[in-house]
C-alpha cells in the first residue's frame, strides 16, 4: 500500500492552503487586537503614574504645611488655667477641708502671674516657681507647714501636686 498523492487533487490542495491562509490571517488579527489592548493599558498606566506623582507631591506639600502649623501652634501654646492639689494633710490631723481649700486658692493666687504665658517661658522659669512654692510657710490651725512639690504638669492647664510637711 502506498500513500495516495495529493498533488493531483486540487480540492485537498485548496483546503490545506485555506487552513494555512486562515491561520495566518487569524494570527495577524490576534496580534493587532493584543497590541491595541496593550497600548491602551500602557497609556492608562502612564496617566496613573502621573496622577500618583502629582498626588504624592501634593501630600508632601500638605505634610510640610501641617508640620509648620503644628510647630507654630506648639510654640504658641499658653497656660490657660492653674490647678493646685494639696495631699498628705490627713497625716497631720487636719480635717478642716476649708483651710486646705483656702491654702490651694492662696497658691493659685501666687501662680496667677503665669496665666496666659507661653509654656516654654514658664518651663524655663520652673526653678523660680519651685523656690517660690517650697519657701512659702503656711499657717493652718495654729501650726506652721511647708509645701513640697510632688508633680508638675506643663500644658495648657498648669497642674501642680503638693505635699504638706511640718515646718521646722
Amino acid at each position: 500500500m502506498r500513500v495516495p498523492t495529493l498533488h493531483r487533487k486540487p480540492d485537498w490542495q485548496r483546503f490545506i492552503v485555506g487552513i494555512v491562509i486562515g491561520g495566518c490571517i487569524s494570527w495577524v488579527i490576534f496580534l493587532f487586537m493584543y497590541g491595541t489592548l496593550q497600548e491602551k493599558q500602557s497609556i492608562k498606566i502612564k496617566t496613573q503614574d502621573s496622577i500618583i506623582k502629582d498626588l504624592k507631591d501634593e501630600i508632601k506639600i500638605w505634610q510640610d504645611e501641617w508640620k509648620k502649623l503644628s510647630k507654630k501652634n506648639t510654640d504658641m501654646l499658653i497656660i490657660q488655667s492653674v490647678n493646685v492639689k494639696i495631699k498628705g494633710y490627713e497625716k497631720y490631723g487636719i480635717k478642716d477641708s476649708h483651710s486646705i481649700f483656702e491654702t490651694e486658692e492662696e497658691i493659685k493666687e501666687d501662680l496667677r502671674s503665669i496665666l496666659l504665658k507661653d509654656i516654654n517661658t514658664v518651663y524655663q522659669h520652673k526653678e523660680l516657681i519651685h523656690k517660690a512654692i517650697e519657701n512659702k510657710t503656711l499657717r493652718i490651725n495654729n501650726r506652721r507647714y511647708k509645701l513640697v512639690i510632688r508633680e508638675i504638669n506643663y500644658y495648657s492647664s498648669f497642674q501642680i501636686e503638693l505635699e504638706l510637711k511640718l515646718a521646722d
